[in-house]
């Protein structure tokens, strides 16, 4: 079901360096700077993948810069939950975390299933298609909502 497109979109995860920035990633390149588009994790604990920063090369979206925060950095940092107007979580835990961190703001919070490709597939191949496959849920759920 298409929606309009908010004014601005936390994505969040576990880490901050696979699905998140992918989803931010892929966000500022369907839509530029219609929406502001930020990404955190429940920690940040881990840098940006590398077989995320591949994948998302093969559409034209550029990840090598993104530096992975946590919420509390993202806050540190200036930039407060309460100016956004979507969190969108990929992960259960995030998706927790989120509902629990938006309480008493003005915010939807949804859950969107991206699978998780780390740790998956033998071969740097197999590897780069599971990650694919994580890829391509995010901009059919992008698409999905707004166009």
């Amino acid at each position: 079901m298409k929606q309009g497109l908010p004014q601005s979109v936390l994505f969040c995860c576990d880490h901050n360096a696979v699905r998140s920035p992918m989803a931010e990633g892929i966000m500022k390149k369907l839509f530029g700077s219609d929406t502001y588009v930020q990404s955190a994790g429940l920690k940040n604990d881990l840098e940006i993948d590398g077989f995320a920063i591949s994948v998302c090369q093969e559409i034209e979206v550029e990840l090598s810069r993104h530096r992975s925060r946590s919420f509390e950095e993202m806050e540190q940092w200036g930039d407060q939950l309460s100016s956004f107007d979507l969190i969108i979580a990929l992960t259960p835990a995030s998706y927790a975390r989120a509902q629990e961190k938006a309480k008493g703001y003005h915010l939807d919070v949804l859950y969107w299933p991206i699978s998780d490709p780390t740790g998956k597939g033998e071969t740097r191949d197999a590897k780069l298609a599971y990650y694919r496959v994580s890829r391509d849920e995010i901009v059919a759920k992008l698409r999905e909502h707004w166009g």
